[in-house]
Formats: C-alpha cells, structure tokens, sequence
C-alpha cells in the first residue's frame, strides 16, 4: 500500500539538524522534487562560524568541485572547473570571536555552506573536514560537541495553497545550550 510508506523529499548531512520534506504519497514526492528543481522551495540554514563574518558579504558565489580522497572520502573544493554554486548570508548575531550567520544555498551543491563559509576564511565550528582544529578545540571547551550546521527553515508552496508556507525548527539543545553561554560582541553591526 503506498499509503503505508514515507519518501524522504531531500537529504540533510549526516551531522546537520533541523527541518526536511517527507512526503507520504509518490504524487506529492514528485512535485516536491519539482519544487525544488525549479527554485521554488526556499531553504534556510543557522551556522555558527569563526571570526567576524564581515556584514557585507551577502552572497559567495564559487564553482564548487567533489573529489574522492584514495580513502574514498569524499571532499568539495571550490574549483573553476566545478558546478557553478551561489551561497546568500546575512549576519543574525555576533560573539566574541564567531558569528551566527543564515546561510540561504540557492544551489544544493554538496557541502556548499561548508565549503562557501571555509572559502571566505569563516570554517564551521565543529566542522572537521573543512573548519579550523585548532578552533573547534577551543569551541568544545565551551560546550560545541558537532557540527554547528542547522537547517532552521524551509519555505515553500503546496499544491493547493495560494501563499508559501514557512516550516521552522528550533535549534536542537546540543547547539542552543552551549551558544546561549557564548559571550555576545560588543559590537554588533557593521
């Protein structure tokens, strides 16, 4: 029975929390891929990353590349060779020493927001592929014990409905309770 079964809509990273499409009839799986195909589904990201991300950096537009390791990881680089790849950011709150930004992929490259925020030199805390060791250390001393990557928000239009819906989870304790403890900048805008 078709009814009886969930189609996951879109895939998350493995350490990344927050928000994803199921849908519980083929029908709707395919409009939903269509949605999402055609630009129409809107996806917004919390990350928390190193430094001072500079306010008037909205958009890291870089060709993004994978790469197989001879372990057989696999690694995204931004490449002129790569996919063509676009990344909006807007500041939502300073700390001392990283910031809380949201990340809008406009394409879905993998590990774009990743690999977009290492490329402005601002890795992920707790990101151990791309971020900076040195930093996630001093970051798990303060209570960050995964990748600080959440998937906050999803916008979107359903079939029948005539104004987008907007699909919001709150961060998960993991992320909330260490950032809570954080120390906030001085200054907070630009």
């Amino acid at each position: 029975n078709e009814y009886c079964r969930v189609f996951i809509v879109h895939r998350l990273d493995r350490d990344t929390s927050g928000c994803i499409m199921i849908a519980k009839k083929r029908s709707m799986l395919r409009y939903l891929h269509q949605q999402l195909r055609d630009g129409h589904v809107q996806k917004y990201y919390h990350a928390l990353v190193e430094g001072r991300w500079p306010g008037r950096c909205k958009e890291v537009r870089a060709p993004l590349k994978k790469n197989e390791l001879s372990s057989g990881e696999r690694i995204v680089r931004v490449d002129p060779d790569g996919k063509e790849s676009l990344t909006q950011f807007k500041v939502l709150r300073r700390y001392v020493g990283a910031t809380l930004v949201e990340a809008k992929p406009v394409t879905g490259r993998t590990h774009q927001i990743r690999v977009h925020a290492q490329y402005q030199g601002h890795g992920l805390v707790g990101d151990p592929k791309y971020g900076n060791d040195d930093f996630n250390k001093e970051m798990k001393a303060k209570g960050f014990n995964r990748l600080f990557l959440h998937a906050a928000a999803l916008s979107l239009l359903l079939p029948d409905d005539e104004k987008k819906i907007l699909v919001e989870a709150p961060l998960d304790e993991r992320l909330a309770t260490p950032l809570a403890n954080l120390a906030p900048s001085d200054h907070q805008d630009d």
